[in-house]
């Protein structure tokens, strides 16, 4: 048997009572972080476009867009509410670094509202998804920023869909095969645009194409079944040096979703930038007031896309260590408000950023699991103040982030768009997601939707 026809064999006879206790509550947590983010997400200007361009292509009305309560096909509601979920770059991150979950929950719930099947299927689902990307990162042996060719959601979310979407399709193994065949030629996701809507869609697309491969494979539709060890197939495509082995680790202790696990993100902006608010936070409580800022100086690891020392927009402001610094400096907080436009162009803001120098050491490695970030500020006065980051909270080897905490998030999250007792319904239900049936499932996605006088919330 190749190494794919082996992987697959492994992946499809894995079921809810092979997953450990840990991968099973970690999963619940997921659903409720990642459907709490999809709410929130669905007002932005770049989710309400593609909602809108969806619709114009009809089709059959099949599953929920998270937030206004859309009806699509399965394929286009993945794509949206895989974009909504992940165009606050609020999501967890993952180690090796990725986007796991926005690319796996939409095409999990979207094909399981279409169907009718159980939150223990969608549990079982979206740990095969995760796991298959975690495997697949490690694989890749592409760590550090600077050696990263595609996005990572983009060029393994599709594969990972496609494992999810082929459990809950029950689809065998040479199905799957197929599946991750057709997965395969659909991986992408260019790095440039980091900053823009279009990174939104790495992930929306990822979840999309992925159940469209696994849909496809269900129907006979084929592709290369050996796909990881072809010689032009995915594998050689777009890694250097894959090591194909580490995929048969798959449904073996440690599962990915448990160790090394996932970092719960507290602030919505990408995830290095949490090292540098961190810092800055930490400052902040040290000094009067910001207006004593002379200047500050951030060194960091050589990490190219979120050095943008005057983002355009508040969108690219999330991918922007010089902003994200600032913001923490200036309003001792980072929340969803800060990357609003009007909040970029204050005078405050834009005085701070010309005071605001970048320093790159190349010996600090450019991975999350071994960076830091030292924020030097000195003050009007001579005044010099010093903090270093090594791992924001929730990082691996950091404190954790317990559930208190994170229900501030998802009640934030959700406080945007629905009524205070729809949420707490919502969070009830998704913190028990596989104890229910197909019905409690409908429900868990109607309660997702906003009602009427609840429009999005517009920050200023």
């Amino acid at each position: 048997m190749s190494l794919t026809s082996q992987l697959c064999a492994r992946i499809v006879a894995s079921d809810y009572a092979s997953l450990p206790a840990a991968a099973i509550a970690a999963a619940r947590r997921l659903v409720l972080d990642g459907i709490a983010i999809a709410v929130a997400g669905s007002g932005e200007e770049a989710v309400r476009i593609l909602a809108t361009h969806y619709r114009e292509q009809g089709g059959a009305a099949q599953a929920t867009t998270i937030g206004d309560g859309l009806r699509l096909g399965a394929v286009s509601a993945a794509a949206c509410n895989g974009a909504a979920m992940h165009v606050l770059d609020f999501e967890p991150m993952w180690s090796p670094a990725n986007h796991a979950l926005s690319t796996t929950l939409p095409c999990v719930l979207a094909l399981a509202e279409r169907d009718g099947r159980d939150g223990r299927e969608v549990v079982t689902a979206l740990v095969k998804g995760i796991e298959m990307q975690g495997w697949i990162r490690l694989a890749s042996g592409q760590f550090e920023a600077r050696s990263i060719r595609f996005h990572p959601p983009g060029a393994v979310g599709p594969l990972g869909a496609a494992t999810a979407a082929g459990h809950l399709l029950g689809l065998d193994p040479m199905q799957l095969a197929h599946a991750l065949g057709i997965a395969g030629s659909r991986a992408s996701g260019l790095l440039a645009n980091a900053g823009t809507m279009t990174k939104s869609t790495h992930c929306g697309h990822a979840a999309a194409l992925g159940l469209e491969a696994a849909l496809l494979a269900a129907r006979g539709f084929t592709a290369n079944a050996d796909v990881f060890e072809a010689a032009q197939g995915y594998a050689a495509a777009l890694y250097d040096d894959f090591r194909a082995a580490e995929l048969m680790r798959f449904g073996q202790p440690p599962w990915r979703i448990v160790e090394p696990g996932y970092a719960i993100k507290m602030f919505p902006s990408q995830f290095a930038t949490h090292f540098a608010i961190t810092a800055a936070l930490e400052l902040r409580a040290c000094m009067a007031a910001p207006a004593s800022i002379r200047r500050a100086l951030l060194t960091v690891p050589a990490m190219g896309y979120v050095d943008r020392p005057r983002p355009r927009t508040g969108l690219e402001g999330k991918f922007s260590l010089q902003y994200t610094t600032a913001s923490a400096l200036l309003d001792g907080r980072v929340g969803l408000d800060t990357f609003r436009d009007a909040r970029l162009l204050r005078p405050d803001m834009q005085d701070l950023l010309g005071r605001i120098a970048l320093r790159v050491d190349p010996a600090i490695p450019g991975r999350f699991e071994e960076m830091h970030v030292v924020l030097r500020v000195e003050l009007d006065g001579g005044r010099v103040l010093e903090s270093r980051c090594r791992a924001p909270r929730g990082a691996w080897g950091a404190p954790p982030i317990g559930e208190g905490e994170h229900l501030v998030k998802v009640r934030d999250c959700l406080a945007t768009r629905l009524r205070p007792d729809a949420a707490e319904r919502l969070i009830a239900l998704a913190l028990r997601i596989d104890e229910l049936d197909g019905a409690g499932l409908r429900e868990l996605l109607e309660l997702a939707v906003a009602a009427p006088e609840q429009p999005p919330a517009r920050y200023q």
